[in-house]
């Protein structure tokens, strides 16, 4: 049975209305080097709030035609939506939420793509060139609140957990709540919807009115896990790693829920960036958390990290099981550490440029056949090298997943194959398959999954 669409014109909604004339042909322009695809891709994407999906792929093709124009206006434009999802609208208006993320996808594929100095970043490999380039996108999303005392909570966790898994997240957003400290995810639904549903609650009675909830996404991703509608600043980076920098730089702590191959990809990211000499003194408070049935879930993430990287990296966070108030407590004992460190290095609250970030964290891995293949998974490198290449292979295994340039590369040539020193390895393959037992990644096999991995042998 196709599902009921609707065609609407569509004005702003608390961002971007006016365009350049080039802006508006970039955006028209469906030839490979223009914008009509991506942002009919996120726009689709954002129109299916609240769909459960995992795989951008066939979100696009369940929605073929689906179709989105621009239409100029004596005060500024409208989107034109052909066929567009019935469940975004209520009586024939469009959600007020859908209609400002739709407005913001606008805004930042408008700005990160039609700027010839952000095209020279995206090929640069100076750090400073891309760190500022994050900046700029969060300045001009205004997601960068000068003069805010340290409050902003990063949460990871998996987008499909179970209700327990959920309702423990939502009751640790609402202690975070009741603390005043607002929440930023990666804008999907599970763990990123549920921390920042508890704190709307916590925030309701103790009358924050100015309560964040900040989304950061990608246009890879947006399409298996899009904007949840609690999010209320959606802010979409060009790729994985500007997304992740951009989550480090303006949040002030992190906690992570029990999730899969994206939520490892996370993890490797920030301690990678933590074990990082230049940052040994910085304050990040990272917590992971659970219900009870989690405790061996982050027993075997925390075996997998001290293998991988040593002791000194489980140093950089606490596991805290069935306990939200203590969580919210740790969350907000960190902000008064960071406090004291940024007014002491003159750093900014709302930006972390005093963080080191390798460039080796920040380049785009492209993750292929040949390039997985290629990955330096071995102990013969300093460890926040092994910390980078081990992120790197989730990120492929998460591209093959549900990222839809990913899929069709897994579709067209197989799995992706990773090898490499066994001791990092067959742990590796140990997780993923755990990941499968908890159905937290995707069941090999099954005649809706192409794997997008394979471990084919591992190097002396």
């Amino acid at each position: 049975m196709t599902a009921p669409t609707i065609n609407a014109l569509v004005s702003p909604e608390g961002s971007l209305e006016i365009l350049s004339n080039h802006e508006v042909n970039l955006l028209k322009d469906r030839s490979e080097g223009g914008l009509y695809r991506l942002f009919r891709q996120c726009a689709l994407a954002v129109l299916n709030t609240g769909v459960v999906t995992d795989d951008c792929q066939s979100l696009m093709e369940a929605h073929g035609d689906f179709d989105i124009r621009l239409i100029p206006q004596p005060r500024g434009l409208k989107l034109e939506l052909i066929n567009a999802p019935a469940h975004a609208f209520v009586d024939d208006e469009m959600l007020r939420a859908i209609r400002e993320h739709l407005f913001s996808v606008l805004r930042d594929i408008v700005y990160t793509h039609s700027s010839p100095q952000f095209a020279r970043i995206m090929k640069s490999n100076e750090p400073d060139d891309l760190t500022n380039m994050v900046f700029h996108i969060l300045r001009n999303a205004r997601a960068l609140q000068p003069g805010r005392q340290p409050d902003l909570i990063v949460c990871w966790g998996g987008h499909s957990i179970s209700d327990k898994e959920y309702q423990y997240s939502k009751e640790v957003g609402h202690q975070l709540g009741l603390r005043e400290l607002s929440i930023c995810t990666g804008c999907g639904p599970g763990a990123m919807k549920g921390p920042m549903k508890g704190a709307t609650i916590g925030h309701a009675k103790q009358r924050v009115k100015n309560g964040r909830y900040i989304g950061i996404t990608e246009p890879g991703i947006i399409g298996a896990e899009a904007p949840n509608p609690i999010v209320n600043e959606l802010v979409i980076l060009p790729d994985i790693e500007k997304r992740l920098e951009a989550f480090v730089r303006c949040g002030h702590g992190v906690i992570v829920f029990p999730g899969g191959v994206g939520t490892a990809e996370e993890i490797l990211y920030l301690l990678g960036i933590l074990l990082h000499p230049d940052n040994a003194d910085l304050p990040f408070p990272v917590v992971f958390t659970g219900r009870p049935e989690n405790a061996e879930y982050f027993e075997m993430i925390d075996q997998f990290i001290r293998n991988a990287l040593g002791d000194e990296a489980a140093s950089k966070y606490e596991i805290i099981i069935d306990d939200p108030v203590r969580v919210a407590q740790a969350m907000k004992r960190g902000m008064k550490e960071v406090e004291t460190f940024r007014r002491a290095m003159q750093d900014a609250y709302y930006f972390n440029w005093v963080l080191k970030i390798d460039p080796v964290f920040q380049q785009p891995f492209e993750p292929d056949h040949e390039n997985m293949l290629a990955l330096e998974l071995h102990r013969d490198q300093p460890v926040h090298l092994i910390a980078a290449n081990l992120r790197k292979a989730f990120s492929g295994i998460v591209a093959g997943n549900v990222k839809e340039g990913g899929i069709r590369k897994v579709q067209e040539k197989g799995p992706f194959e990773i090898s490499g020193d066994p001791t990092l390895i067959k742990p590796l393959e140990a997780m993923l398959e755990q990941f499968v037992i908890q159905n937290r990644m995707k069941l090999p096999g099954t005649s809706a999954y192409s794997p997008s991995y394979r471990i084919v042998g591992t190097a002396a």
